[in-house]
């Protein structure tokens, strides 16, 4: 699905009818020709250097709310249900700390080129992240990218480390007939799980336990603070693990041409006809434990606990649930090009046959589906429309039946209006996994079947760029929407509930280089819905952006605040790695979450200084008037971050 959020796009993209490689270039110029394009995009993308904000370098988008550390279980206060058919194996707490394959970057670039960044926060928070591509020849780029996010956190048992691998290669034949794509990309997330604070006094507002690690928490024991990022051992909480290996080929079949100048001639290729197969290959793994060890004090799992919240009995001293998945794709597509002038306007044909194979608590089981899918793209020419219609088809297997319907419309209508987006979306999709019996993440007794779930969007989007102006819309209509309670407890909604979500993001001037970034959420349910989000969520920032007359200098500085009204926050089941539906306890800020920052850009050195939560502060000058994220999880005080991005071109 295209995000209706990106329209007018923030790269500049490629309107020759060409492909996307770049031009000829002598390799002794100091500048640099880099950009790149996405698996499945016909645009092709420059890099952003932009400082105005943290978010985009930063992995938790300033949308979602998490449990109090970089790296601990997130979920997003707008209502973004998923809209894919097909195998889902249900775990999706973690996403924004992984890289997804849809997000995968393949380069082309006329000299080579480096990244080195690196973030410190409190509690020794660290991210580190390494970037390098090079085209091993005019037709042939390939990259490395690593990335580690590691936190102990604030409070007790929520310890994060991520760590994330990406390896690309892109080749295109000399005589541009031939693309060859390929892939191996690794996510590996730990996250401890606390199960919450204790709640059997107020421990956020008694002032002994200013230090929030000493604060009791519901699972994980009573462990030693630790500041070695080396050190990765995590005794109770959520291991997830995801290897992919992919392979896309494309052959075709057109014109050539060449391009004459003085010194070269370059080849030029106007396909007409394409064909394509995609091998992926995924190893999924999916673990929650919690397990005795002999660390400072002995610890063991509290079985009471496990007994009271999930009706579940220890055995031996050890709380281990895991599935594990193997997943094997192969996907044979046609494209047409009608206009050989013109490579975004395409139609495309294709079938794939999936083999599944899980292994469970109680069993080991193979599965597979056979489905079909069909795409048209236009992007105009002249760059005034732009069309994009989708389809996917489950004939048979695992999830027969499922099925994906995507139209999207998008018209330049002017200055005066800029552009204008409406869409529709329909999906009907088997629940997760979690919800199927097999599932070893699957508590409830006795076994219950679900119904496909049936979703609909119908948005809309105008931007503006003279006034610096998006409005949006989306209007959602579910039926046989699945959820969870009380930690556990698998439902479905069978009757049919709406939700209204409309958002304004304006730019306004405040002066010569003074500016108000402003973000406006609104959302509305209609119906009986077990669906709960803030009516309104908003976030500001106000800020100076300019370059105090200095060339190379770009700088950023202001304040940012972000506020939501009071509603029923999800809770969050520490074994299932889900948040889940209540209705008991209401969530509210005790005052807007404000940060202070000063980002700046010097040619290609980028830094970030933060400080996060200054609301937090009290009277007796600590930073303990914690907001809560969810029940029993709140949000650390004071947040110091510094990122340091270098760009180094070889």
């Amino acid at each position: 699905m295209q995000n209706f959020r990106n329209l007018g796009g923030t790269g500049r993209m490629s309107n020759t009818g060409q492909t996307d490689s770049l031009g000829h270039r002598n390799k002794f110029e100091d500048s640099i020709t880099i950009s790149f394009r996405y698996l499945d995009s016909t645009h092709s993308y420059k890099l952003d250097s932009s400082v105005t904000d943290f978010t985009r370098r930063f992995p938790i988008p300033a949308t979602n709310i998490y449990l109090g550390n970089t790296g601990n279980a997130s979920e997003s206060l707008l209502f973004s249900p998923h809209f894919n058919a097909g195998w889902d194996p249900g775990f999706h707490s973690f996403d924004i700390y992984k890289w997804p394959l849809d997000k995968v970057r393949f380069f082309s670039t006329t000299r080579p080129y480096s990244e080195l960044n690196y973030l410190l926060g409190s509690r020794v928070e660290q991210i580190i992240e390494v970037l390098h591509t090079r085209n091993i020849k005019p037709n042939w780029n390939a990259l490395f990218q690593y990335r580690m996010i590691n936190s102990p956190g604030f409070f007790k048992n929520q310890k994060s480390n991520h760590n994330s691998y990406l390896l690309t290669s892109w080749y295109q034949s000399k005589k541009k007939r031939y693309n060859n794509y390929f892939v191996i990309l690794s996510n590996n997330l730990q996250s401890g799980e606390s199960g919450g604070i204790m709640q059997d006094q107020d421990y956020l507002n008694d002032p002994i336990y200013k230090d929030r690690f000493n604060i009791p928490t519901k699972i994980g024991g009573d462990p030693q603070f630790g500041r070695d990022f080396f050190s990765t051992t995590i005794t109770t909480g959520n291991k997830y693990s995801e290897l992919t290996v992919l392979m896309r080929q494309q052959y075709d079949l057109g014109r050539k041409d060449s391009l004459v100048t003085d010194s070269t001639v370059v080849p030029l290729f106007y396909p007409r006809l394409r064909f394509e197969h995609t091998f992926s290959y995924s190893i999924n793994r999916y673990t929650f434990e919690d397990l005795p060890n002999s660390g400072t004090v002995f610890y063991a799992p509290d079985s009471a606990y496990y007994h009271d919240i999930y009706g579940y009995a220890i055995r031996n001293d050890t709380v281990l649930f895991r599935d594990r998945w193997r997943n094997l794709l192969n996907d044979f597509s046609i494209y047409q090009f009608p206009d050989a002038n013109n490579l975004h306007q395409f139609f495309k044909v294709g079938a794939a046959i999936q083999n599944l194979h899980g292994e469970f608590s109680f069993a080991t089981k193979s599965f597979y589906n056979v489905f079909g899918h069909a795409e048209y793209r236009n992007k105009t020419r002249n760059l005034k429309w732009d069309v994009e219609a989708n389809g996917k088809l489950y004939f048979a297997g695992l999830n027969a039946g499922d099925y994906e319907a995507y139209a999207s419309l998008q018209r330049y209508a002017g200055k005066k209006l800029g552009y204008v987006q409406l869409g529709f979306q329909n999906v009907n999709r088997t629940p997760s996994f979690i919800f199927d019996s097999l599932s070893s993440f699957y508590l409830m007794h006795p076994a219950q079947d679900f119904k496909k779930e049936n979703s609909t969007q119908f948005f809309a989007s105008i931007f503006q760029p003279a006034l610096k102006l998006r409005l949006s819309g989306h209007y959602y209509l579910m039926t046989n929407y699945t959820y969870i309670t009380d930690y556990y407890k698998l439902q479905q909604q069978n009757s049919l509930f709406n939700l209204l979500q409309i958002s304004l993001e304006k730019i306004l001037k405040l002066g010569k280089h003074w500016n108000w970034h402003a973000e406006i959420y609104f959302q509305q349910t209609v119906g009986n819905s077990p669906v709960h989000v803030p009516l309104i969520f908003t976030r500001n920032r106000f800020a100076y952006e300019g370059n105090f007359g200095l060339k190379n200098l770009d700088i950023a500085i202001g304040t940012e605040i972000r506020y939501h009204t009071s509603y029923k926050a999800d809770g969050y089941s520490p074994v299932l790695g889900q948040f889940f539906t209540q209705d008991s306890v209401r969530i509210t800020d005790k005052t807007p979450d404000v940060d202070l920052y000063l980002h700046f850009r010097i040619r290609p050195f980028k830094a970030f200084v933060r400080f996060e939560n200054v609301n937090t502060i009290k009277k007796d000058g600590t930073f303990t008037n914690n907001n809560l994220a969810a029940p029993g999880y709140a949000y650390p005080g004071l947040v110091f971050r510094l990122g340091i991005y270098w760009s180094f071109v070889n």
